[in-house]
């Protein structure tokens, strides 16, 4: 699996299938700039890109809410959690943690961020998708090891579905990303995209899950 080699603060911003005459399902993302969309436009941003998966899939009654702000850490999102996924909210990926790892923050402190921002969502009985960040290779294998195993950890403790690395698809791929080598270019997007619709679709909305 890929780690990023950065030093410094990355930049970052951001149940059952519904059938066509079934209410809305709105999806949140809440996350930072990988999923809000740095240096794109909001239509090339992941929350966008993956409403075209969605459609293209034949699911067209999902909307997906970019709630995705520059440099948020797991704290900010915690902090801003019952703000950006308001109450009309059916589902959320919690896309954070990146900012966390580049700050070299206790992947302790992002743990409990993130277990209690899970706690909030499961308490309002919504779908909950966690989607794993991996951390620099400058922070040294201790920190790597920590950081990196808290994503799988916390999803199993709070039986939530883990989505392992958000950006899988481009990491390895300097071409997707932008002059930074951080930040997903449109086309890095896309890729992104499309094995998280899938991830999402067999997820989430499924036979067998509740229906929206």
């Amino acid at each position: 699996m890929f780690h990023l080699v950065v030093i410094g603060l990355l930049a970052l911003t951001t149940p059952a299938m519904a059938a066509d005459d079934a209410p809305g399902y709105r999806l949140v993302v809440i996350g930072d700039s990988l999923s809000a969309g740095f240096g794109l436009t909001d239509a090339q941003a992941l929350p966008a890109a993956l409403g075209r998966e969605f459609a293209a899939r034949g699911i067209a009654n999902i909307t997906v809410i970019n709630a995705g702000v520059s440099g948020d850490t797991t704290a900010a999102g915690l902090n801003r959690f019952d703000f950006s996924v308001g109450p009309d909210a059916d589902g959320v990926i919690i896309a954070l943690g990146a900012n966390d790892a580049l700050q070299g923050q206790p992947p302790a402190r992002a743990r409990a961020n993130l277990a209690a921002m899970i706690d909030r969502a499961q308490a309002r009985g919504l779908d909950i998708v966690l989607a794993g960040m991996l951390a620099p290779v400058n922070l040294g294998e201790t920190y790597r090891q920590e950081f990196d195993t808290l994503y799988p950890e916390l999803a199993e403790e709070k039986s939530v579905p883990l989505y392992p690395f958000l950006l899988e698809p481009v990491a390895l791929h300097p071409e997707y990303l932008q002059r930074d080598g951080l930040h997903p270019t449109a086309e890095g997007v896309e890729l992104m995209a499309s094995p998280l619709a899938d991830f999402l679709v067999q997820t989430l909305f499924t036979p067998a899950g509740p229906t929206p």
